[in-house]
């Protein structure tokens, strides 16, 4: 690799808010920006791949073809060249591997031991010795098969196997590196001590190259949510933001850096005024991680009396594994099409039995609820074949592959009741529609607990079956459904996509509607008050909750278990001490029959006035 560096200007790192649309700041209303940017300032957005903040310098991490040998008389002393070479960095992978502090987490640990497996595989190596047989230098080589697999593989429509053609780009630029005698050689260039790579793409084991202490954030012109290295670093608690658009070439090196992982926003030479109010932000933060650290296994209790259990969102190993130290009461919702995406084929029941086993292990008596497979739409399975759809979102996806296909809901089903033991589990169902769908999912459910019976398995005493209310649809069956569903759970993003037939992921539509609006508070008071009718538990499992303001308003409306984001436990948290529910709900009922947009100013004026803690978790 040519890693370019400068001297370090030693900033800070951390850990940045949800969905903040201007710098984030200390205060609720923050300072005007003054007039007059910096010229060399650059903003690129792109998307968010792993949560977080830094502040650092750029290191550029690209590949350096300087001199080299193009074609080659001497065929011979090129392979020898490519054979010490490829030895060079097979036994540097194996010492970063096996020396690296990387949690051994089963998607974090599989994908590294995959990698070093494709660093081995022999066909790539051939293809590549042929290449030096017809006349090419070894560099020049090595280059030549990477362009022609990219080709082949940029013809390819399925998005999982096109992502790991970054593995194949990163392996490729690691042994050019050791065949320019860079490899070993990289640590001794003079690097930052607050380092922020800038690259096209990465593999899962590059970040391992760098110092954990040192290595703040990542910039990727490429890359997506379950790409191995994004993977990687959320295990490692390393932000990162993808997609950012030619942004090796717009970076220096050395060029100051902010990485704003919660936004998808990178920051390349930025102005000093953004500089400070990052870092007065992150200090802000440090100080309340110290002192909600003294807090944060106290229960959660209004300032009424209204105890709140604040549980947080996972989807892989890793995440579960950082609930204690995060304080969260538990785990709302387990998206277990997470591990599926990254899985290279569809997983035997054994396997996802071990995986749902290991949850539970980590969990001890603390909840988790399972959501069975939301896999279409913008989450597809490259072993998975899905038909061509104009609006997937509204198309075939989640439990409705399960109705048309049983035998995908059944193994879950099954493998669920294996990984429990014995054990009582909570499994949800995302997208359900209609309440023959639930009472289809039910049959099928039942039809796995007598076969495990027959096969001699543990059944648990206790299985739940719930719903992930996200399906407007589904409002005018909720007194039926509630007659046997054993728990609700409201997915607020969807449910407000589809309340107000708006694509939350259109840049246009996304501040078009609020979820603090008249209309979706009273979706989500019916909904409450439905279900404390019915005496059938109720949470919010959206990205809704995951905010302070509209966490408070959540906790009036009736909803005492939330699952948030673990970025956003701390703050919710700490929001709730602060609340007085009798207060703000006579107010709140009052609002809701305003024929305003949204009452999100109104009710930021309460929370001000009555000293209620909105700090975002920044």
């Amino acid at each position: 690799m040519k890693v370019v560096s400068a001297e370090n200007k030693a900033n800070t790192a951390g850990t940045s808010p949800e969905g903040q649309e201007k710098p984030p700041a200390e205060s609720v209303a923050p300072p005007q920006r003054p007039a007059g940017r910096a010229a060399e300032e650059r903003k690129i957005t792109g998307v968010s791949l792993s949560k977080g903040l830094a502040i650092g310098h750029a290191v550029l991490y690209e590949p350096c073809l300087t001199g080299m040998e193009t074609v080659s008389g001497n065929t011979q002393a090129q392979l020898q060249r490519l054979r010490r070479a490829t030895d060079s960095m097979h036994e540097a992978i194996n010492r970063m591997l096996h020396h690296s502090a990387t949690p051994t987490v089963t998607e974090t640990r599989d994908i590294l031991e995959a990698y070093q497996m494709f660093a081995r595989d022999r066909g790539w190596l051939v293809r590549i010795e042929d290449a030096i047989a017809r006349g090419l230098g070894a560099e020049a080589a090595v280059q030549h098969i990477l362009e022609d697999t990219r080709t082949r593989m940029m013809q390819v429509s399925d998005g999982y196997i096109r992502e790991r053609l970054q593995d194949m780009e990163d392996l490729s630029n690691r042994l050019l590196s050791h065949l320019v005698q860079l490899g070993e050689n990289a640590a001794l260039t003079p690097l930052p001590e607050d380092i922020i790579l800038v690259a096209r793409s990465l593999g899962p084991a590059a970040l391992l190259d760098y110092d954990r202490d040192r290595l703040k954030g990542v910039v990727l012109e490429k890359g997506g949510y379950s790409n191995h290295v994004a993977i990687v670093a959320r295990s490692l608690g390393i932000p990162v933001v993808g997609q950012c658009e030619d942004a090796l070439s717009f970076a220096r090196s050395g060029d100051p850096v902010i990485v704003d992982g919660d936004r998808g926003v990178a920051y390349l030479r930025p102005s000093q005024y953004d500089v400070d109010l990052y870092a007065r932000s992150l200090e802000a933060r440090a100080k309340r991680t110290r002192l909600y650290r003294r807090v944060q296994n106290q229960p959660c209790v209004t300032k009424d009396g209204v105890k709140v259990s604040v549980q947080m969102n996972a989807g892989l190993l890793s995440e579960v594994a950082s609930m204690n130290n995060v304080g969260a009461d538990g785990v709302g919702l387990f998206r277990t099409e997470l591990s599926f995406m990254g899985w290279k084929k569809y997983p035997l029941v054994v396997t996802q039995a071990e995986l749902y086993g290991k949850v539970m292990d980590h969990m001890c008596d603390k909840p988790v609820v399972f959501r069975t497979l939301d896999i279409g739409g913008d989450k597809p399975l490259p072993y998975f074949k899905a038909p061509h759809e104009e609006n997937p979102a509204l198309g075939w996806r989640a439990v409705r592959i399960g109705m048309d296909r049983p035998a995908v809901l059944r193994t879950q089903f099954r493998a669920f009741i294996r990984g429990a033991k014995g054990r009582n589990i909570k499994i949800m169902l995302p997208l359900v529609t209609e309440v023959a769908e639930y009472d289809r999912a039910r049959q099928l459910l039942e039809m796995e607990k007598d076969r495990a019976r027959r096969s001699n398995i543990p059944v648990p005493a206790k299985i739940e079956l719930g719903v992930m209310l996200e399906v407007p649809s589904l409002l005018w069956q909720l007194d039926t459904l509630l007659e046997t569903v054993d728990f609700i759970s409201v997915g607020t993003n969807d449910l407000m996509q589809y309340l107000y037939v708006a694509d939350r992921g259109s840049d246009i539509m996304r501040s078009r509607y609020d979820a603090l609006s008249p209309a979706m508070l009273r979706v989500l008071k019916f909904i409450a008050d439905q279900c404390r009718l019915a005496g059938v538990p109720v949470s919010v499992c959206g990205e809704m909750a995951g905010q302070p303001l509209e966490a408070m308003v959540l906790i009036v409306l009736g909803y005492e278990v939330l699952s948030v984001p673990a970025v956003s436990v701390e703050a919710v948290k700490m929001m709730i001490p602060t609340l007085d529910t009798s207060l703000l709900l006579p107010y709140l009922e009052q609002l809701m029959k305003s024929r305003e947009h949204s009452l999100r100013e109104r009710l930021l004026s309460f929370a001000r006035d009555h000293q209620v803690n909105l700090v975002q978790n920044i």
